[in-house]
């Protein structure tokens, strides 16, 4: 379904990585990514938080179940000097041990789960993608601190802090 985004876009992408340190990738059917690996991602929607956002995103794309652990890390750049373009990177983990993967081919041409040294070996890995394989991304997650309230006056239905230790 197209939607207006307007000029601010929120994305939020996954580092998926399973009890064997392999990580859950995609293959897009469309845009900038197309034919490359990259990670399950897509943007937030009207009353979604950014976590919410990404276990969507994940299950959409991949039928992977998934859980937040931290969050990782957080790109922003301005496309052609006029769409301002942001992502939120969350590290996050299958909440089944082997999950079957079931691709929505509308988007996906192809997932598979592969070890960071794997995907800095493959030629068809994204420049963002190949930065992340290359860091300790464990080391680099801030995780989720939940049951803070800002204030009844805010009125937040839902509220996460992220900060690392």
């Amino acid at each position: 379904m197209a939607t207006d985004r307007g000029k601010v876009w929120l994305g939020v992408a996954a580092i998926i990585e399973n009890t064997n340190g392999e990580w859950l990738l995609v293959k897009k059917t469309y845009g900038g990514l197309k034919g490359a690996w990259s990670l399950p991602a897509g943007f937030v929607q009207q009353a979604e938080t950014v976590t919410t956002a990404v276990i969507r995103e994940v299950k959409e794309e991949t039928g992977v179940a998934c859980e937040v652990k931290g969050l990782i890390g957080f790109r922003s750049g301005v496309i052609m000097n006029d769409i301002s373009d942001n992502m939120a990177i969350f590290y996050c983990q299958p909440v089944e041990e082997n999950p079957a993967i079931h691709i929505q081919e509308r988007e996906i041409a192809e997932a598979c789960w592969l070890t960071p040294s794997l995907i800095l070996e493959n030629e068809h890995t994204s420049i963002m993608l190949k930065e992340m394989a290359q860091e300790h991304v464990k080391q680099h997650i801030h995780p989720i601190i939940e049951g803070v309230n800002p204030g009844d006056v805010f009125g937040y239905s839902e509220y996460h802090l992220f900060f690392k230790k």
